[in-house]
């Protein structure tokens, strides 16, 4: 009887381990993707067209870009926006960026 538990039970946690994937690759990921295709680079705020600086945090704060940024933000759905904010409130709310 001991195994078919066992059995259960990585079964079980092997599904709650593929949910929290399925998660982390909701709207959130797309917003970032839509960014990285807009052209902006994570570590290149420097140059103007930083992922984080200039592209996901002006979306999710719902403010402009810094004066710097040298390319426009993409067109992301407000539906999108309101979900990634709902599932994680801090994504986009002012996120250091390196500049290597």
């Amino acid at each position: 009887m001991k195994p078919i538990v066992a059995i259960a039970f990585l079964v079980f946690a092997a599904n709650c381990f593929a949910q929290d994937k399925r998660d982390s690759e909701g709207p959130c990921k797309e917003i970032k993707e839509a960014c990285e295709k807009a052209g902006f680079v994570k570590g290149e705020a420097k140059e103007g067209y930083g992922l984080w600086v200039d592209c996901i945090d002006p979306i999710m704060k719902g403010t402009a870009q810094p004066g710097k940024a040298k390319k426009p933000l993409p067109s992301v759905r407000p539906d999108l926006i309101n979900a990634c904010k709902a599932k994680h409130p801090n994504f986009g709310q002012g996120h250091k960026e390196s500049n290597k």
